[in-house]
């Protein structure tokens, strides 16, 4: 493994040639050398981008805990996890756990099977597609580690981040729903919907007694409890490379209908 550049030894030395002003410009900071990030991983017919998704999340230069849920698929997904265990198994910089469910019971329950399994000092949200980028952890992590923040979401409408270009109704759909959440939590959020939530570990495990959803009104769901506990929220642009259905896409619109039902809910009753 070669030295991380979030390293004390490598900033320094950066730092001297370029100065701290230019470190801030390029997202160059410390990471501690024990920092442990908890990265979970829900699982459901990913044969195609799992091995390709989990290489990524490797070679992000953090120390990491990786968790994979495999929520009772029906491809090769397990198969693939167990080999990726086999190939990481003697790893200290990367640790790989599997879980799996013998009911398919969708991702909220799959993230509340992995969240309980979390040891490291921060926990985020990787999908097993590729849609989101694993090697922007760094910058979502950046306000946890300078003790900024306690919850940070990376979202795919802010900043100049590179997005793929699909669905129209499916952004004016997650911006009503963020809208319509950010109404009854007070938040300011652009994406509420965005799948990479980084939590303090301590703050995920003080809500997951509360957490009950099993789809995708996890998303709802988990903010408002989020802002119920006034936890500080930080929000940073991120990449997006959105699949269309074909390619693998699961959400759909019953899974909106449901998450206003949600937002409804937990807007009152959270």
């Amino acid at each position: 493994m070669k030295t991380s550049p979030y390293s004390y030894d490598s900033y320094s030395k950066t730092a001297s040639l370029l100065g701290e002003a230019v470190c801030k410009s390029l997202g160059l900071f410390v990471i501690p050398d024990d920092f442990v990030l908890s990265v979970v991983v829900p699982v459901y017919n990913e044969e195609a981008t799992l091995k390709t998704l989990v290489d990524a999340v490797v070679n992000v230069p953090i120390k990491k805990q990786i968790i994979l849920i495999d929520d009772c698929s029906t491809d090769n997904s397990r198969s693939i996890m167990e080999s990726l265990a086999e190939e990481h198994k003697d790893g200290s910089f990367n640790t790989i756990t599997l879980l799996f469910h013998e009911k398919n019971k969708g991702k909220g329950a799959a993230l509340r099977t992995g969240f309980a399994h979390t040891t490291g000092d921060a926990v985020v949200i990787q999908d097993a597609d590729l849609e989101y980028n694993p090697d922007e952890y760094p910058m979502l992590l950046k306000p946890i580690i300078e003790g900024k923040a306690d919850v940070v979401y990376g979202s795919r409408f802010l900043g100049n981040h590179e997005h793929r270009v699909l669905y129209y109704w499916h952004s004016v759909g997650n911006k009503f729903l963020t809208m319509l959440s950010n109404f009854f939590t007070n938040l300011n959020l652009t994406d509420m919907e965005t799948c990479y939530k980084v939590f303090r570990t301590e703050c995920i495990k003080e809500i997951l007694p509360r957490l009950q959803q099993n789809r995708f009104g996890f998303e709802p769901e988990v903010t408002a409890y989020i802002a119920k506990n006034n936890y500080r929220i930080y929000e940073i642009g991120i990449s997006y490379s959105g699949r269309t259905y074909k390619e693998g896409k699961k959400i759909g619109w019953k899974d909106g209908v449901k998450a206003i039902w949600c937002i409804l809910k937990y807007g009152f009753f959270a």
